[in-house]
C-alpha cells in the first residue's frame, strides 16, 4: 500500500484550501457567459435564473442526501468524488449545450453534474479542516473559506484575461481548462491524511437535531447568509454590463471581481482578529452594512456607486457563511457530519433563493437589474433580526457559544 502523504495535516488543509477554489470555480465561472449563453443560445434571463437554480438546488439535494451516506463510504472517497464531478460537469460544459436541439437543457445537465460535486465539497471541507488539530477553530474556519473567494477573484481575473487574449467565443476552451483544477485535486485528496470529526459515541442523531430549537435558528441563518451572498454575487456580472451600462471587461473586474477579493479580505481580516472580535457582534455589524450595499446598488443612479453597492456587498458577507458554520459548532455538540450538511444544505437554499428572486423580480420588471437587487434587502434584514435574536439567547445564557 502507498504511503499517504503526512506530517500534521498541513496536506489536508492545503488540498481542502484548493477544494474551495473547485467550489468558487463551478459557483462562479458560468455567471460571467450568462450574457454570452443569452446571445449565444437565444436564452431569455428568466430560464438563466433557472441555471442558479438548479446548480444550487441540486447541491442541496445533495447536502440532504449526504447526511446518510458520507459516513458510510467514507470522507476520503467522497471528496474524491467531489472533485471528479466538478471536473465532468465544467468539460460537459463546453460539449453538451452543441449536442441538445435546445442548448438549454445541455447547459441545465452541465450545471447539474458540477452541482453534485460542490455539494459534496460544501458538506466535506468544512468538517474535514474541522478535525484537524488546530486551534482557534473559528479563525481557521474563516481562512478556509477565504479560499472560495480567492478562488472567485482567480476565475474572474484570468478568465477576463483569457477572453481579452482569445475572446469570448473561445470560451468552452476555457471550460476545460478550468476542469484542470479538481482533476488534479481528486488526486491530492486520495493521498492526504482525513480524520473524522466525532467518534460513534459521540454523535447526536439527526432526531435530535431537529428536536433542538438552536439548529432551526442556525439553519434559518445559514439560508439567509447564502442568499445575502450569491444575491448579489451570481448577478454581479449581468447586472455591471447590463443594469450599470459599462464594458464586460470593467463591469467584471469592478464587479464580481472586487466583490470576491474584498469577501476574502473580509475572511482573512477574521482570522487573523477574531480573537479580538465577538462573531455574533461582528455578523450584526456585518448584516447592517449588507443593507447598506444592496440599496447602495439598487438605488444610486451612478455607475460608480452601484460597482462600489456590489463591491461592498462582499465585504459585508464575508464572515457570515464560517461565522454560521462556528456559531452552530460551538452551540450544538457532537453534531457531527449531519450538522454540517444540513446547514451546507440551509446555505445552499439561500444561495440559490437569493440570486433567484433577484432573477425573476427583475425579469418581471422588464429586465431590470436594478429592481431585482431591491427585491433581495429581505436577506440581510432576516439576518439581522437573527443575530440579534442568538444575542438575545446568549445574554439569558439560554444557548452557550464557544466562539
Amino acid at each position: 500500500m502507498k504511503t499517504k502523504i503526512s506530517g500534521s495535516y498541513n496536506h489536508t488543509i492545503y488540498a481542502s484550501f484548493i477544494g474551495y477554489v473547485v467550489q468558487a470555480i463551478v459557483n462562479n465561472f458560468a455567471p460571467l457567459l450568462f450574457l454570452t449563453f443569452q446571445k449565444e443560445f437565444s436564452i431569455s434571463l428568466e430560464r438563466i435564473a433557472l441555471l442558479i437554480t438548479f446548480n444550487f438546488g441540486v447541491q442541496l439535494l445533495v447536502d440532504l442526501l449526504s447526511a446518510g451516506f458520507v459516513d458510510r463510504i467514507g470522507y476520503r472517497v467522497s471528496v474524491v468524488l467531489a472533485q471528479v464531478f466538478a471536473c465532468a460537469g465544467l468539460i460537459s460544459l463546453a460539449f453538451l449545450p452543441d449536442l441538445f436541439p435546445d442548448p438549454f437543457w445541455g447547459l441545465l445537465l452541465s450545471v447539474s453534474i458540477y452541482a453534485v460535486g460542490g455539494g459534496l465539497i460544501e458538506v466535506l471541507v468544512s468538517p474535514i479542516v474541522e478535525s484537524c488539530p488546530t486551534q482557534r477553530k473559528e479563525a481557521a474556519m474563516s481562512l478556509l473559506h477565504s479560499f472560495y473567494c480567492w478562488g472567485h477573484a482567480s476565475v474572474i481575473l484570468l478568465s477576463t484575461a483569457f477572453f481579452a487574449v482569445f475572446g469570448i467565443e473561445h470560451w468552452r476552451t476555457l471550460a476545460c481548462l478550468w476542469a484542470l483544477v479538481p482533476f488534479l485535486n481528486a488526486f491530492y485528496f486520495a493521498r492526504v491524511p482525513i480524520s473524522t470529526l466525532t467518534s460513534e459515541g459521540e454523535k447526536t442523531s439527526i432526531k435530535s437535531l431537529f428536536q433542538q430549537k438552536i439548529f432551526w435558528v442556525m439553519i434559518l441563518l445559514m439560508i439567509c447568509a447564502g442568499a445575502c451572498e450569491q444575491g448579489i454575487s451570481q448577478w454581479a456580472s449581468a447586472f455591471a454590463e447590463a443594469g450599470l451600462n459599462v464594458s464586460k471587461t470593467v463591469g467584471d473586474l469592478a464587479g464580481p471581481c472586487a466583490f470576491a477579493l474584498l469577501m476574502g479580505s473580509s475572511r482573512a481580516f477574521y482570522a487573523k482578529f477574531s480573537h479580538k472580535l465577538p462573531l455574533l457582534p461582528f455578523m450584526a455589524f456585518c448584516g447592517g452594512l449588507c443593507l447598506v450595499s444592496y440599496l447602495l446598488a439598487a438605488l444610486s443612479p451612478s455607475p460608480v456607486f452601484g460597482l462600489l453597492g456590489c463591491a461592498l456587498c462582499g465585504l459585508s458577507v464575508g464572515v457570515m457563511w464560517p461565522g454560521s458554520f462556528s456559531l452552530a459548532a460551538g452551540a450544538i455538540k457532537g453534531g457531527g457530519t449531519a450538522l454540517f450538511a444540513f446547514l451546507a444544505l440551509a446555505g445552499d437554499v439561500g444561495c440559490s433563493a437569493g440570486p433567484t428572486l433577484v432573477g425573476f423580480v427583475s425579469g418581471l420588471n422588464g429586465g431590470n437589474m436594478k429592481a431585482g437587487i431591491l427585491g433581495g434587502i429581505v436577506f440581510p434584514l432576516l439576518l439581522i433580526a437573527t443575530v440579534v435574536y442568538l444575542r438575545g439567547l446568549k445574554a439569558s445564557r439560554k444557548v452557550i457559544f464557544s466562539t
